[in-house]
This record gives structure tokens, sequence and C-alpha cells, in this order.
């Protein structure tokens, strides 16, 4: 029985040909986990029946469009809970790593990115070539956006579903992911990362190129710098002040009045 006094949390998940790797990951979800959806692309190895038969109570939605980018944002859009977790269908990420996500959404903030490069944190996945490129990216983040992140091409993110509309996604590919972080940003969302590890794939091979999607990704970034709208201060704190480990929560509050 779940408390209707917390937010609820939607978990969305990106699939295409993952039957290898569904499993895996939609056992590991947490219970307090209120939706799941899968937007699958299409798939064609079963991994959509493979998911009904480990979770009846996952909402799944069809994605024509090809890309990481085109399905989050369908996932986004069919979301219904407060807060919306991703997470890749492969193994990579940790389902039991949510709780993190949401203790911080809890407490305030308003986009949660994990960080592999934290105290705590990892990855036995990442190649040279990727590490340096997402360094180099990181840098140019911070500066174009004063911001102080460690991170900035690692999937794993929660955000406040109230606050999506705001951002206006368009990517379709993976720089979805930059393109959330600087939209949230720019738009003075509350921002903070959490250490995370990632694994290698269980499974499969990524679609991911580290040199074509790192220049969407740079491309992605100087668009949003380029916009000539100027980076606002983070505002207040949500009224989402809950323990989820104790009694007495509190019910969310409406959005601040934006000044």
């Amino acid at each position: 029985m779940f408390d209707a006094s917390l937010p609820s949390v939607c978990l969305v998940i990106p699939a295409k040909n993952e039957a290898r790797n569904i499993h895996s990951v939609l056992a590991r979800v947490p219970d307090f986990i209120q939706e799941l959806i899968l937007v699958d692309g299409h798939s064609d190895d079963g991994t959509v029946d493979i998911a009904v038969s480990i979770r009846p109570d996952i909402k799944v939605v069809t994605d024509d469009r090809p890309g990481k980018g085109s399905a989050l944002r369908v996932g986004f859009n069919e979301a219904e809970s407060d807060f919306v977790v991703i997470i890749d269908a492969d193994g990579s990420m940790d389902p039991q790593e949510v709780i993190r996500y949401v203790g911080h959404m809890a407490s305030g903030y308003e986009l949660v990115k994990g960080s592999r490069f934290m105290v705590g944190a990892g990855s036995s996945d990442i190649t040279v070539i990727r590490h340096l490129g997402n360094k180099a990216l990181v840098t140019l983040t911070n500066l174009l956006f004063k911001q102080r992140f460690t991170d900035l091409c690692y999937g794993y993110l929660a955000f406040d579903r109230r606050r999506f509309a705001e951002l206006g996604l368009r990517s379709t590919g993976f720089e979805i992911e930059a393109e959330i972080v600087t939209k949230a940003a720019m738009n003075g969302l509350r921002i903070t990362e959490v250490p995370t590890f990632e694994s290698p794939r269980l499974h499969g091979v990524s679609n991911l190129n580290a040199i074509r999607d790192g220049f969407r990704i740079l491309f992605t970034i100087l668009r949003e710098r380029g916009s000539g709208r100027r980076v606002r201060p983070p505002r207040q704190p949500a009224e989402y002040v809950v323990d989820l480990r104790h009694d007495g929560h509190r019910q969310p509050a409406p959005l601040p009045a934006e000044s």
C-alpha cells in the first residue's frame, strides 16, 4: 500500500530489442515505484512480451520515430507521477539507485542527475575516448551555464514532471540528456548530482557512437547557450519536504509564482 501523501514516482524506460536485458532491469525495480512506462521502438525480439510478463502493470507505449530523445519525450508526455526517473533498458544502470534520486527530489531539487565521477561513483564501461570527450563537454557546459557539474553524458536522471513543459525539448538522439540539463540550468531549476555506478550492458551492442553523438551533444550545448537567453539563478526550493523513511509526510505544494 502506497502512502498517498508521498510524491508519486514514474520510471521511464526506452527500449528497442532489449529482450535479453529487460528482465534483469524490471526485476530490480523498487517496490515504491508506482508508475512504469516502457517506450518501445518497434522491438521484434519479444522485449514487450517479456516486460509485460514480469510487470503486468507496466504501460507500453510505441514510438514510431527513431532515437532515444524521441522515445524519452514520448515517455515524459505519458507520465502522470510527480517525479519522473529515466533509466536505460540494457542493465547498465542499477534500478535500486532510484531511491537516491527520489530522496533528493523530495528535499526540493527539480533535476537530479547521476555522476560517474563523484566520490563513491564509477564506471566499468566508459572508454578513454568517451571519458575525455565527456570531460571536455562538462568543462564547456560549466563555463557557459555557470555550473559545477562533474558529469554530463550520462542518462540516469530524475526531474519534476511539473517542470517538463517549460523545457521545450526537441532532441531526437542521445543528446537529449545534455538538452535536459542545459535547459534546466537556463530556466533556473534546482539541480544536484548523485554518485552512480555504470556497468557494461548485459547483452548486445550499444547504438551510441562516441564521435557522432559527441558532436551532436556539442551542437546542443552551443545551440542552447546561443539562444540569447540569460542563465536564471536557481529558484527557491519546491515544497516537497518528505522523509521517505518515516511518517508525517507533506503533500506537494503548488508551484511558486514566476517573478
